[in-house]
């Protein structure tokens, strides 16, 4: 008892940049797990395996504001501070940094996105991974960890931070399995949103795309059938689908086939936005 209680002692909650730097001065083998809060069983994988492979394991907590194309998306997105911190002492994490938008941004640039990158969610979501690719560089400047642990249902994010970084920092990026509920529905903070009729329709589609996928790998008409899916999903109540596609894991270039790709889905239900790929 006495030893779970220093631990949770020792989680040591930087408020800004001067606390940062302070608590990372001679830390080595640092693992980073970056979030926007609302802290799930998604974001506890990542957090399990940064302790299980780093000697010690930060976690961010920004609601980033540049990544939001959307200012009532912004707004609206679930924050719940105290319920957070509970989560990481009880994982026994070393630092928490919630920084600040002035800790950030102390310093004005322009990000660009290369025009063969702009599709998937780039498309729909002018400015998004600009915010995104601009705010992992600069936490990764600020924190200079070993590794980066990113999850696999925000494939996109993950391939553009991955890219970038790759010429800016030493970090290593690793990628971690999307977490799923029983009904085969990826976690995401957003989940919150939706009511229970919803969120029925949701793992509905999630267990469909599963059941599609093997469908595609036998199919030779595989175009016909992504259009034909797309009808089936807008025809549901509340669904607007946004982009149904099948992309190569490796470059994200269009393709006809199941094998080396991913199938990728942005719907609406109702207001919320959601986002898978398997």
């Amino acid at each position: 008892m006495f030893y779970l209680l220093k631990s949770f002692i020792q989680m040591k909650i930087l408020l800004n940049n001067n606390d940062l730097n302070e608590a990372l001065n001679n830390v080595s083998k640092l693992g980073f797990v970056p979030t926007m809060g609302g802290l799930h069983q998604g974001h506890i994988s990542l957090i399990k395996r940064s302790k299980n492979e780093c000697k010690k394991t930060i976690v961010s907590i920004f609601v980033n504001p540049t990544q939001f194309n959307n200012k009532k998306d912004y707004i609206k997105y679930p924050r719940n501070i105290k319920k957070d911190l509970l989560i990481l002492k009880k994982l026994n994490v070393n630092f928490v940094f919630i920084p600040k938008k002035k800790d950030i941004y102390n310093f004005n640039r322009k990000i660009t996105i290369a025009k063969k990158d702009q599709i998937l969610c780039a498309k729909y979501r002018k400015g998004h991974f600009e915010g995104v690719i601009d705010v992992m560089d600069r936490l990764t400047r600020m924190i200079k960890p070993k590794k980066i642990y990113m999850g696999e249902k925000d494939y996109q994010q993950l391939y553009l931070v991955k890219n970038y970084l790759r010429k800016k920092s030493n970090a290593k990026i690793i990628l971690c399995k999307t977490i799923r509920d029983n009904h085969k529905l990826a976690l995401s903070s957003r989940n919150l949103h939706l009511k229970t009729k919803e969120l029925n329709t949701a793992r509905h589609i999630s267990r469909d795309l599963n059941i599609f996928r093997k469908k595609l790998i036998k199919s030779k008409n595989i175009s016909q059938l992504m259009s034909l899916k797309i009808k089936e999903y807008n025809n549901l109540e509340n669904v607007k689908i946004e982009y149904l596609e099948i992309r190569n894991k490796f470059n994200l270039k269009k393709s006809h086939k199941i094998k080396n790709s991913k199938i990728f889905i942005a719907y609406f239900l109702k207001e919320t936005r959601l986002i898978d790929n398997i």
